[in-house]
């Protein structure tokens, strides 16, 4: 079956595949009928102004319920339209909330699965991948766990069709992720994606002053810089900052934000930022 939105189509996932992950959060976190997340998703982004002529080797998205941070994610998300049939291979890293993860985990499944149908999932760099200590698949970390799962129906919508390499990454050093990170690093054919919110259940203002703290960290490339209760995160976060302080990359804010700002109370928010990350231009 399939679902047709003004001239887009995307295949509805169909739950008798077999070695799918199917969504976790569909209905709770996005809608789980396919043509209103695609409106959604398209609203999200028709209300970001501005466009670039070189879209980035990398972002940092929220993975928050869209209602609050889907805002935030689709100024980054609007950066990848020059991209669209373009990529080939998303690498896209998120943190566990529900599964613990000593390291980084991989996922046995051939698909991910959104409403918007299924994704391919890309194991050619499985046999390298698990060669570093701490790298493993593990399946039960990525089940139930939404930091990565949001992320996917901006990307379908933004891209169109590519293959998916999705890692939930634990207690994980920035090294590790550092190595993890060059190793699927690929050429223009290849995105790279973290998953991340910032602070946590402060008021309005002190959650403002502490994801600003992070927000520079994140523009001086310095990952020591970024506590532990700055980003959910962090560590993806922190590895992405060594790998592109090692390749000289330039990054920029696009929306610093939380849920006070976009559809909660201001007692308790949860911040909200985007980044993108460019390589040099030779």
């Amino acid at each position: 079956m399939c679902v047709t939105v003004g001239a887009l189509q995307f295949k509805c996932y169909n739950a008798a595949m077999n070695q799918t992950r199917p969504p976790a959060v569909a209905g709770a976190f996005y809608a789980n009928d396919p043509a209103t997340l695609l409106r959604d998703v398209q609203g999200y982004l028709d209300a970001v102004a501005y466009v670039c002529e070189v879209p980035p080797k990398a972002i940092i998205a929220p993975h928050a319920g869209y209602v609050y941070s889907g805002p935030v994610a689709a100024s980054a998300y609007k950066l990848l339209h020059p991209l669209k049939n373009k990529i080939a291979r998303v690498v896209l890293l998120g943190p566990c909330h529900r599964v613990a993860v000593a390291g980084m985990a991989l996922c046995s499944a051939d698909h991910y699965a959104t409403p918007l149908g299924p994704i391919n999932v890309d194991h050619s760099l499985d046999e390298i991948l698990l060669r570093e200590p701490g790298v493993d698949v593990f399946d039960a970390a990525h089940a139930p766990e939404h930091s990565l799962e949001v992320q996917l129906p901006f990307l379908q919508v933004v891209l169109g069709d590519f293959e998916l390499l999705p890692i939930v990454v634990g207690d994980a050093s920035p090294a590790l992720v550092a190595e993890i990170l060059n190793a699927a690093w690929g050429g223009p054919e290849t995105l790279i994606v973290i998953s991340s919110d910032l602070s946590h259940y402060l008021d309005y203002e002190t959650a403002r002053r502490t994801d600003q703290h992070a927000c520079e960290a994140i523009e001086a490339l310095d990952g020591a810089a970024i506590a532990n209760d700055q980003a959910c995160g962090r560590h993806p976060v922190k590895g992405l900052l060594e790998t592109a302080k090692r390749r000289h990359m330039s990054v920029k804010t696009l929306d610093l934000r939380n849920s006070g700002d976009t559809a909660g109370p201001k007692d308790r928010v949860v911040g909200y930022g985007a980044w993108a990350f460019w390589e040099p231009q030779s």
